[in-house]
């Protein structure tokens, strides 16, 4: 008798894994078609689960949705957060800021796609409001922490909420703008954008210019 070489059909996952699962679906469903296309069957069938399994790791979809906008909210951050930049220096932290944030690895159509969508939701959904709430204000605080470093080192006196509340409005802003219409903002334009809005408080920072030899216009 042959023995058969195939797989076993069903395969079985740990609880924390089938909920990874679904979020990477619903972020894939996101991706793909926007709100509209963040369905439970959709979702079931991209990570090929049955349908019950939405509700028993998240209550609802709802539960879900706000699970993948925390998964999206925490990846930027640990992409983009100043205090996790590797460069080091007086303007580390901030220069880290502008650049992870719009590199290809963060900056893309998918995901752009995917926060067009979540954010168009926040404003009728509670639970994703919260989310959003406790997130932003961790990476408030992460980015006036940076903006106070690079003032104090450069002897100078600037209110760092109020900057942090600003770039952050500037950046979503520029990430919109990208995400309705790509041909109408490049990369480069954004990152040079939220240069200029730092240095008008803190100097130079944007190590393209600072590289240029003296008497040479900044970009």
């Amino acid at each position: 008798m042959t023995q058969s070489t195939e797989g076993p059909r069903f395969r079985r996952y740990s609880s924390e894994t089938r909920a990874a699962m679904l979020v990477e679906a619903g972020l894939a469903c996101l991706a793909r078609g926007g709100i509209t296309a963040f369905t439970i069957d959709n979702i079931c069938a991209e990570a090929a689960v049955s349908r019950g399994l939405i509700n028993h790791h998240f209550g609802s979809k709802d539960g879900l949705l706000a699970a993948c906008y925390a998964t999206m909210y925490d990846r930027f951050t640990s992409a983009v957060a100043p205090g996790g930049a590797a460069l080091r220096g007086e303007t580390s932290g901030l220069v880290h800021l502008v650049e992870a944030n719009f590199a290809p690895a963060v900056f893309n159509p998918d995901s752009l796609r995917i926060w067009l969508a979540l954010w168009g939701e926040i404003a009728n959904n509670p639970a994703l409001r919260n989310v959003h709430r406790a997130r932003y204000q961790d990476f408030l605080f992460q980015v006036a922490r940076a903006v106070t470093e690079t003032a104090s080192s450069r002897g100078l006196t600037v209110n760092a909420h109020s900057v942090a509340v600003l770039f952050i409005a500037l950046s979503d802003g520029l990430w919109l703008e990208q995400g309705i219409d790509p041909t109408m903002l490049s990369r480069d334009a954004a990152r040079r954008a939220c240069y200029h809005f730092l240095e008008s408080f803190l100097g130079p920072l944007d190590p393209m210019n600072l590289a240029k030899p003296p008497g040479e216009a900044p970009a």
